[in-house]
């Protein structure tokens, strides 16, 4: 799928980082809500309060998740899962484009 239809966008971008990693939320009629982002080239922590599968679009990253003992590398078309409560390296070498999709 290349684009959401019939969707609600929040003006107001969610910026982390300093700004290596912006997304804007998605809030669909259902009550589900996704954010849309990048993430410009970087080695960040980010950690999970929700269940989340991050589907990369475009771009390569290399994913450790605070539970394996090493990265694994996810380019456009694929996703990994993270668990509620937890956390994920990601290193970037170029801009990763990104749809979270929370659980």
């Amino acid at each position: 799928m290349s684009q959401f239809d019939q969707v609600s966008v929040l003006k107001q971008g969610n910026v982390y980082f300093d700004g290596k990693c912006v997304s804007h939320t998605v809030l669909f009629a259902d009550g589900s809500k996704k954010t849309i982002g990048v993430i410009q080239p970087s080695t960040l922590t980010f950690n999970t309060g929700a269940a989340e599968i991050m589907e990369v679009v475009a771009g390569v990253c290399s994913v450790k998740q605070a539970n394996e003992s090493t990265a694994t590398t996810y380019s456009a078309g694929q996703s990994f899962s993270v668990p509620a409560n937890s956390s994920f390296d990601i290193e970037t070498i170029e801009t990763l484009h990104y749809v979270c999709h929370f659980a």
